[in-house]
């Protein structure tokens, strides 16, 4: 963990946010030195965080121990480079316990992920994760999908919660989130408060996101083909409308129809694309299963046409 705080570095990023995959060996083990290699991968082309642990990184299929030695290995590898964001989730107990584990590893900051199975209130989601916010000194990003949806004046309440420093939203109600934005501005003046676009594939709603505001968001895709989300992050922050708009019309729009085509395609696809670049980072963890061949060749193409638009385009191959 480093002494800068994470809300004032991940305020100031100049790339994209990585969530790496967990890497597996052939006995289906944590495989560490390959799970190191991919997130060396990731700071070399320029990501501006690692998020380890999280859902890409199958945070759902590791054990505690587990847990503490990806993101210690995750902490180690970028040696205060670039944050290190741990995922902690289900209930509140085991939560708290999954983000004293990230802790004890050196993890700058928390993304708190959905509690498990239960649909809850507002007010139950909020005594949860100002519980979970308490519990350690990490600063906590909160993750808006599923069972997890706040009204405008959660939000409002979370973003005065000591601990709480942003929201992810996975949900993709823009007038919601616009909703969200108005409110913590209007209630909270000054807060500097975060907001993720954490939808799958967040760079196809990219444009969308930027129109209210909203410029950070997590990059599957860094994981598998860094150039190319590095090309569209600069794309986007650099007024590049023409480079953007052809990476999504012939990368992103067909990733996200393929990724449509499979349940847990989010992890598994990704996970994939990761092994097509030459690391070999073992296959997902049941209860998610792999792509067939005839998706894997899809997704090759739809890799190759990505890297196509950026030659068109007179872009340099990073990663």
């Amino acid at each position: 963990m480093t002494s800068a705080p994470l809300a004032a570095r991940l305020g100031r990023v100049a790339g994209p946010l990585f969530f790496p995959v967990t890497a597996y060996g052939p006995d289906g083990a944590v495989d560490l030195d390959a799970f190191r290699a991919h997130v060396r991968t990731g700071i070399d082309a320029g990501a501006a965080a690692v998020f380890a642990c999280c859902g890409t990184g199958e945070f759902h299929a590791l054990t505690p121990q587990e847990f503490r030695g990806v993101v210690a290995a995750a902490v180690e590898e970028t040696a205060g480079e670039v944050p290190v964001v741990a995922g902690a989730g289900y209930g509140t107990a085991l939560a708290i316990q999954y983000a004293k584990l990230a802790e004890e590893a050196g993890a700058d900051g928390l993304l708190a992920m959905p509690p498990y199975l239960v649909v809850a209130d507002q007010e139950g989601l909020l005594s949860h994760y100002a519980a979970l916010a308490a519990a350690t000194s990490l600063e906590t990003i909160v993750y808006q999908r599923d069972n997890a949806v706040f009204t405008p004046a959660t939000v409002v309440a979370l973003a005065g919660t000591p601990g709480v420093i942003g929201l992810k939203d996975g949900y993709g109600d823009l007038d919601l989130m616009q909703r969200i934005v108005s409110a913590v501005r209007t209630e909270l003046p000054g807060q500097d408060f975060l907001y993720f676009n954490g939808l799958p594939t967040a760079e196809l709603t990219g444009p969308a996101y930027r129109g209210i505001g909203v410029t950070l968001y997590s990059s599957a895709v860094f994981a598998f083909a860094p150039d190319i989300a590095l090309a569209f992050y600069r794309a986007m922050d650099g007024g590049d409308e023409e480079l953007a708009g052809d990476l999504l019309d012939h990368f992103y729009r067909p990733l996200v129809e393929l990724r449509a085509k499979g349940r847990g395609y989010a992890v598994s696809l990704v996970k994939a694309g990761v092994r097509l670049g030459g690391l070999d980072v073992g296959e997902v963890r049941p209860p998610l299963t792999e792509p067939p061949a005839a998706h894997i060749e899809e997704l090759t193409a739809i890799i190759a046409r990505g890297r196509a638009v950026l030659e068109k385009h007179g872009q340099e191959r990073r990663g």
